[in-house]
Formats: C-alpha cells, sequence, structure tokens
C-alpha cells in the first residue's frame, strides 16, 4: 500500500517539508515533486526518492533555525547538496550534515555576496588526502553556484570535503582540520629537511599526503603495525638522512595527539621518503 506525505512547504521544484503518519517532519527530494504544489497537497511515496529525517530534537529545532533566515529556494538547493552527498557517497548520513554544512555555506554565501575573500589553508592538504571526496564537494558547489547565481571559489570546495570527511568518519570538523594543520606543517618541516621542494600538484605530493594522514589516524586509534627490527636496521644504514627524519616526524605526531606510535611505523615511513627523495633527484 502506498503511503502518503502531506506537504508543509515547498522549497523548490525538487524539495518539500511534509509529514506522514511515522513522522510529523521530513524532508523529500525527487525530481519534479514539488512543481505546481502548495502546503496541504499530498503525494505519494513513489515519486519520493530520498528522504531525510531529523530525529533528534534538538537538530530539529536547529535546522528551523536555520530554514527562518534563508529563503526557500537556497533551503532546497542546500538539501539538493546534501542528496548529492548521501547518493554520491552510498552512506546513511548523520543527522549533523543537515546543521553544520546548512550552516556553513549559508554563511559562506552570505559572506561572498557582502565582497569578502575566502581563505582556505589546508585546501592542497585536503585535496591531497581525499581526492573522492574533492570531486563530490566540487559538485555540491557547482550546484549551488548555478542554481542561485553566485560563485562560491575552489576555497570553499575544500570546507565542504571537510563537512563530508566528518560526516562519513564521526570525527568533528575541528579534529579533521587539527589533522590537516598537523600535516601542512609536517611537509615543510620535510622540505626543509630534505631541502627540497614539492609540488603541491604531484603524484608524489598527494602520495606523502596520504601517506601522513594514514600515519595520524593509526596513531590516533592506538593502532599498532609488525615490527621488523632486521629491517629496521637496514634502512638506518642505507638512508640515515630518511630513517632519522622519520624518527623526528614519528615523535611530533605523538606530540601533537598524546598518543604513542608503533616502532614499525619508522619502517614504512623511511621507505616513503627515500621514494620521494629518489623522485627528486631522478629529475
Amino acid at each position: 500500500m502506498s503511503e502518503f506525505y502531506t506537504i508543509k512547504k515547498v522549497l523548490n521544484n525538487n524539495v518539500l517539508i511534509a509529514k506522514n503518519s511515522d513522522h510529523p517532519e521530513v524532508i523529500l527530494l525527487g525530481k519534479g515533486i514539488g512543481f505546481n504544489k502548495a502546503k496541504g497537497d499530498q503525494i505519494l511515496d513513489g515519486v519520493v526518492e530520498k528522504m531525510f529525517v531529523l530525529k533528534d530534537e534538538q537538530k530539529q529545532k536547529q535546522y528551523k533555525s536555520l530554514i527562518g533566515i534563508m529563503d526557500e529556494k537556497l533551503a532546497g538547493t542546500l538539501q539538493q547538496a546534501i542528496y548529492i552527498i548521501a547518493e554520491k557517497t552510498g552512506s546513511s548520513l548523520n543527522e549533523q550534515i543537515h546543521i553544520g554544512l546548512t550552516d556553513h555555506l549559508i554563511y559562506a554565501i552570505k559572506r561572498i555576496r557582502e565582497g569578502y575573500i575566502v581563505e582556505n589553508p589546508f585546501l592542497q592538504e585536503t585535496k591531497a588526502m581525499y581526492p573522492e571526496y574533492f570531486k563530490i564537494a566540487e559538485e555540491v558547489i557547482e550546484l549551488i553556484n548555478n542554481e542561485i547565481d553566485i560563485n562560491l571559489p575552489i576555497e570553499e570546495v575544500g570546507f565542504v570535503t571537510l563537512h563530508i570527511v566528518s560526516n562519513l568518519s564521526k570525527e568533528i570538523v575541528s579534529d579533521v582540520n587539527k589533522f590537516s594543520l598537523i600535516i601542512k606543517e609536517l611537509v615543510k618541516y620535510i622540505e626543509e629537511y630534505l631541502k627540497i621542494e614539492i609540488d603541491r600538484n604531484s603524484i608524489h605530493y598527494s602520495r606523502l599526503v596520504r601517506h601522513l594522514r594514514f600515519l595520524i589516524d593509526r596513531i590516533s586509534h592506538g593502532q599498532s603495525s609488525d615490527e621488523s627490527p632486521a629491517l629496521a636496521i637496514i634502512l638506518k644504514k642505507e638512508y640515515p638522512v630518511c630513517y632519522d627524519l622519520a624518527w623526528k616526524i614519528l615523535k611530533s605526531i605523538e606530540s601533537s595527539l598524546n598518543k604513542k606510535a608503533s616502532e614499525a611505523e619508522v619502517i614504512y615511513l623511511t621507505i616513503h621518503l627515500e621514494r620521494l627523495v629518489q623522485s627528486k633527484i631522478k629529475k
């Protein structure tokens, strides 16, 4: 038997706020479901492509307060943006993304319209760490720019990426930013220590950033790797500079996170650093 929804508010042709017998308020998305519809009209669930339910009462209040400071077209566009994220990641998104990302984008749009310049100090690190989510964020920003006739810059793609990562990993955005800052400082230290310059658009940079990100993740979650004392002795002898640098990096991360790392991490990091050095030499 088909389910009926009663429309409470039409946000745009593709997004509605409605209710049914199970939920006093749901967000419905579907191509054209809001066309020529008005408050009080009923629609069948067969035309609904996606339904978002804010079950937490506090989050419902927060989202309603955000609805109150943006027009219906923007509200609908931002819900479409969240739908893109859910569809592309194939994930059931945490309710917080409706609040956190919506709030961020409302004020990002406001700042652009007021002529403020957007800065994102972690843009390159974010793109290198999360390339698949960065592409999704590009789609989100493109949608918003086209729908509401604005020009949100590439920096906002980086910020949206962090919100996606935060939602999927259950980390708060401030923690993701913290890890990005640690990586940014480590890359700079590596360049100074090895007396090299790493092209931020190169595959070598992407590999390095991803390796550091996974290293930080493992240390943060207390994960350990199998140690190989024999290999450590060989690496220390063959690549003393990179081996010493790997130890310094490991100690720096331990200090930043206040966590203990597995000594085996030095082996993998030394190999990666030596690979980076060799890539610069071959040039």
